[in-house]
């Protein structure tokens, strides 16, 4: 198991594989009490990193503003809510 302490420094790649795994386990029902608790808490961490990284990345995209025929005239900020 990954150091809770160490997935800050996953990339979003690697937290989302790390969060698969945890879903996994969690899901074959084999894992003790005491560490289905500790699981749990690991892959709402990391649920709640992926979904801001995702948030900023979605932040950074830029929307295109067409003109009246289609044509690309500008871009402009993703509004971020």
């Amino acid at each position: 198991m990954a150091d809770p302490a160490d997935t800050d420094t996953l990339s979003f790649e690697e937290a989302l594989r790390r969060l698969e795994a945890i879903v996994q386990q969690l899901e074959r029902g084999d894992v003790p009490l005491e560490q289905s608790i500790t699981l749990y808490e690991e892959g709402d961490k990391l649920r709640a990193q992926c979904q801001a990284r995702l948030a900023a990345a979605e932040a950074r995209i830029q929307q295109i503003v067409g003109n009246a025929d289609g044509s690309a005239s500008k871009t402009a900020p993703f509004p971020a809510d």
